[in-house]
This record gives structure tokens, sequence and C-alpha cells, in this order.
């Protein structure tokens, strides 16, 4: 059975098959978010503390961090404030972390400091990015997310987006990391513009899951691009992407429905033991109002992470990337 592993300092989560949906919180990424960005850039990290906390509270398994402010150097000005943002996170929080970034400085930055077993995200199929970050996920032994695309772009044909995911696959192997630290992300592309992107992603994730025998993720808001209401199309893909074999997600998790759908899925597909999770969490349920966040996985007090600095964080960059 394919199972990844990430951990924070304290705590470990497996991501698997038979393992309950690993959701990634998405919040702490100033992708898109211009006051966030800013805030960042002048050292303020309150919302950064403030998305950690409410991503946790709400039953996130892991939070993804970004600190892409700028595209002007980002060479220069990422590593650090990635750096920065990690500690105040995993000093907040005892949930494992995704490093996300572009950069692969950065990314190296990040993994010097980051406690446990961090997922790194992101490599693409792109030679440069396999030369680059393959030798770094085989040197701090973690897990890698694969971006299903290459110097070709992002291909609309779903059998060139395995292809590419086959290819990171056995060049991870080239370098000594198993299938089980790949998690491959098979681009969900936007419904509205494109009528069978839903079939196209349960009939990667099958082959994925049947042939290279990989764990998988997603950007799972790109479905609902450009369309009103998202939620009810996120709500509505959720419980299918589970059942077609996804494994995690880089979603909201503070979206009320959206987690409903995630913790159904799990009773349904037999993951969540006895229900256990469900009665928890909606026991005091009444109608008509939002269902109680799950129990909060918060190890030290936020004035704790407060004191020690200014952080940041997020994910978001998916969406530019397809």
């Amino acid at each position: 059975m394919t199972r990844t592993i990430v951990a924070s300092a304290t705590k470990e989560i497996i991501i698997g098959f038979d393992q309950p949906f690993c959701v990634i919180g998405e919040r702490i990424n100033p992708t898109g978010r211009k006051k966030l960005a800013a805030e960042m850039q002048a050292g303020n990290f309150e919302t950064v503390i403030k998305d950690a906390l409410e991503q946790a509270a709400a039953g996130a398994t892991m939070l993804d961090v970004n600190a892409g402010v700028t595209a002007v150097d980002p060479n220069a000005t990422e590593p650090g404030l990635l750096v920065q943002t990690l500690e105040i996170v995993q000093n907040l929080v005892d949930l494992p972390l995704s490093i996300d970034s572009s950069v692969t400085a950065a990314i190296e930055a990040g993994l010097k400091v980051a406690k446990g077993r961090p997922l790194v995200n992101s490599v693409t199929g792109e030679e440069e990015k396999l030369e680059a970050i393959l030798p770094l996920v085989k040197k701090y032994n973690v897990p890698v997310v694969a971006i299903s695309n290459d110097e070709t772009g992002i291909s609309m044909d779903p059998d060139v987006r395995f292809a590419v995911a086959k290819k990171i696959v056995e060049r991870a192997a080239d370098y000594g990391i198993p299938a089980h630290d790949v998690v491959v992300d098979p681009l969900v592309m936007p419904i509205g513009a494109l009528g069978d992107a839903g079939r196209q992603v349960f009939q990667l994730l099958y082959r994925l899951r049947n042939e290279l025998k990989v764990n998988t993720t997603c950007g799972l808001s790109n479905i609902s691009f450009g369309l009103p209401h998202r939620h009810g199309i996120n709500g509505a893909f959720i419980p299918m992407v589970i059942g077609a074999g996804m494994t995690s997600a880089i979603m909201n998790p503070c979206r009320p429905q959206e987690m409903e759908a995630v913790r159904g899925a799990n009773v349904l597909n037999g993951t969540d033991a006895n229900c256990t999770t469900w009665i928890k969490t909606y026991k005091d349920y009444k109608p008509g109002e939002h269902a109680a966040p799950a129990p909060a996985a918060v190890t030290s007090p936020a004035e704790g992470a407060a004191a020690g600095g200014r952080r940041r964080g997020g994910r978001e960059a998916r969406m530019a990337r397809g």
C-alpha cells in the first residue's frame, strides 16, 4: 500500500489510499492577496498567524506555506522570507507543513529550518527543475509534489499529463526517491472552460493509482474557476475526486461546506472508522447553523508565536500553473 509520510516536530501524518483525505490548507499564500503580500514585506505576520490558527482549528491536516510576495528578484528576497514564515507557523501549530515555492534557493532554505518531514511543493517535468529539486528531495529525505507539466507547458491531453508524471516518478527513482514519496498533481482544469475536466481527472487518478502507485494532490478550487457559487461546485467535486482515488488536496479548510464534503467522503470511503471524526465534529450541530470546526491542532499559544517573530506562507501559484 502506497503511504507518504509527512511530519511536524511532534505529529506524523500518512497520506495514503487507506487513510483519511489529507487537507492541505492553502491560505498562507500572498499570491493574488496584495494586502497579505504588503504585510509580509513590511514584516507584519498577523494575517499569517491568523490564517495558520484558523486553518488548524477548521481541521486542516497540513498547512502549505508560500512566501512569493514579489516577482522582482525572488531569488534574493524569497528564501529569507520563507524561512521566517516557516519558523513562525511551525511554532504556532503542530501540523506538518508543505514548503511551497518555485525558487530553488527558497526551498533549500526552508528545508534547512523545517522541523519533521515537510512536503516539498513542487517539481515539474522540466529538466531544469528536475535537476535542481530532486537532489534536494533526496538529500533531506522528504516527499515532493510532482506537477504534470514540462517545457511544453500544460497539455490539455490527459495522456500527455500522465506521461509527464511517469517521467518525474522515473527520474525520482534514478535519484533513489521511491514512488511513495512522489505525490502527483495531475492538474485539475476549470470545468467552465473544459467540459470534460472532471472526467479527465477521474481517469488520470485511476491510472496514477494503479500504474504508478503514487499518491495524488491538486489545487481543488481550480475545478470551479470562473463559475458563480464556486463552493457548490467544489463541494460536489470533493467526494467524487476522493472516490476516484485522490488522496490529498490543497484547499481552503475554512469553508464549512467543503470540509463537510471531505468528512462525509471519509465516512463513506471507510477511512473514518466508526464515524469517529464525524461524530466528534458534528455531535452538537444544529440545522441552519454552520457546523462547528474540528478541534484545533495547536500545541503552543498564539502569543508565543507572535512574540517569536513574523512569518508568512501559503499556496496559490497552482492556478497560475493551470
